[in-house]
C-alpha cells in the first residue's frame, strides 16, 4: 500500500518567500552593523555584523533547503530531497562554530588593549537590530518548524538578545568610559552562538546517523503494536528520520496463520497507532506466520510467510 503527501509544497512556497524577505533585510542590516562598526571602532557591533553574517548563510541555506525539499522524489532519489535542510543546518552550525572562535580570539587581544568606542552610534544601530531580528523571528516562527527553520529562530533569538546586550553595552560605556566592556559584549555574543549551535549539531547529527527521532522510545512504539489486536511479536524494529519531520519505520510482526484479507487489517490498524501516537507515516512492515532463524542481524522466515509493505 502507497499513501503520499503533497500538502507540505505549497507552505514549503510560503516559507520560501518569508526566508527570501528576512535575507534581504538581513543582508542591509548587515552592511548598516558593518560600516556602523567600522566608524564607532566597536568590535561588538563588528561582532554583530559577523553574527548576522552567520544568519544570513543559515537563511541562505535555510531558502535553498526548502527549494528543493518540494522537489519530488525520482528514480535514484526516492525519497526525494528531505535531508537537505537537516544538511543546510549541520553545515550552518559547523560554520558558527568557527566563527565564534574568531569572535572570542580577537576580543580577547582588545582586552588587554582596549580602544575608544563611540557609544551612541552602537545603541542606535544595536536598536535597528532588535527590532529587526524580532520581526524574522516572528515571520519565521509562523512558519514550518523543521531543524533547518528552528536552527534559523535560533539564530534570530540569539541575535535579537545580544544586540539588546550592545544597547546596554553601549550605555554602560557612555556612562563609565569603560572601553572594555566592548570586548566583553563580544565574547558574551561568541559564547552564546556557540551554545545556541550545540543542540542543533546534535540533533543533526542523530538524523544523518539514522538514530532514533528525538522524542520517540522504541519500547514505546513496539508497546503500541503490540496492543493491536492479533500481533502476537514485534522485532527487527528500527526507526529512524529521513528528513526531520519525516519519520519512518520498518520491523517485523509475528501473526496467526491467517488469510491476507484478515492480515491487511492488522495492518490497517497497525499503520493507524504508528501515525496518530507517533507521527510515523513511512512503514515497512514484514508479517511472519512461521518460524524464524536469526541471520545476519535480521530475523528471516523460515516456513511460508506474507509480506505487508506500506509507503
Amino acid at each position: 500500500m502507497h499513501s503520499h503527501d503533497h500538502a507540505g509544497h505549497g507552505h514549503g512556497a510560503h516559507t520560501g518567500r518569508v526566508l527570501k524577505y528576512c535575507l534581504v533585510a538581513t543582508l542591509l542590516y548587515i552592511l548598516l552593523t558593518l560600516v556602523a562598526g567600522v566608524k564607532a571602532n566597536s568590535l561588538a557591533l563588528i561582532s554583530e555584523a559577523g553574527h548576522n553574517l552567520s544568519d544570513f548563510l543559515a537563511l541562505l541555506l535555510s531558502w535553498v533547503a526548502v527549494y528543493l525539499h518540494q522537489r519530488p522524489p525520482n528514480p535514484t532519489k526516492t525519497y526525494g530531497y528531505s535531508r537537505a535542510g537537516v544538511l543546510a543546518a549541520f553545515v550552518n552550525a559547523l560554520s558558527l562554530v568557527v566563527i565564534s572562535g574568531l569572535l572570542i580570539y580577537e576580543a580577547y587581544e582588545r582586552l588587554a588593549t582596549p580602544v575608544a568606542v563611540d557609544p551612541g552610534l552602537m545603541m542606535m544601530v544595536a536598536a535597528v537590530g532588535v527590532v529587526m531580528n524580532a520581526g524574522i523571528t516572528l515571520a519565521l516562527y509562523r512558519t514550518h518548524h523543521d531543524v533547518n527553520i528552528r536552527s534559523v529562530i535560533l539564530h534570530e533569538v540569539g541575535d535579537t538578545l545580544s544586540t539588546a546586550a550592545v544597547i546596554l553595552g553601549g550605555w554602560g560605556i557612555l556612562t563609565t568610559k569603560m572601553y572594555w566592556i566592548d570586548s566583553a559584549l563580544s565574547i558574551g555574543i561568541a559564547v552564546l552562538i556557540l551554545w545556541s549551535t550545540f543542540g542543533i549539531i546534535r540533533e543533526t547529527l542523530n538524523i544523518l546517523l539514522e538514530g532514533t527521532p528525538r522524542g520517540l522510545k522504541l519500547t514505546d512504539i513496539e508497546h503500541e503494536m503490540l496492543a493491536v489486536e492479533g500481533v502476537m511479536d514485534v522485532h527487527d524494529l528500527h526507526v529512524w528520520s529521513i528528513g526531520s519531520e519525516v519519520h519512518a519505520l520498518s520491523c517485523h510482526i509475528v501473526i496467526a496463520d491467517i488469510p491476507p484479507s484478515a492480515s491487511d487489517r492488522i495492518l490497517r490498524a497497525v499503520t493507524e497507532r504508528l501515525e496518530q501516537k507517533f507521527q510515523i507515516r513511512h512503514t515497512t512492515i514484514q508479517f511472519e506466520a512461521a518460524v524464524c532463524d536469526v541471520a545476519h542481524g535480521c530475523v528471516m522466515p523460515v516456513g511460508s510467510g506474507a509480506h505487508e509493505h506500506r509507503h
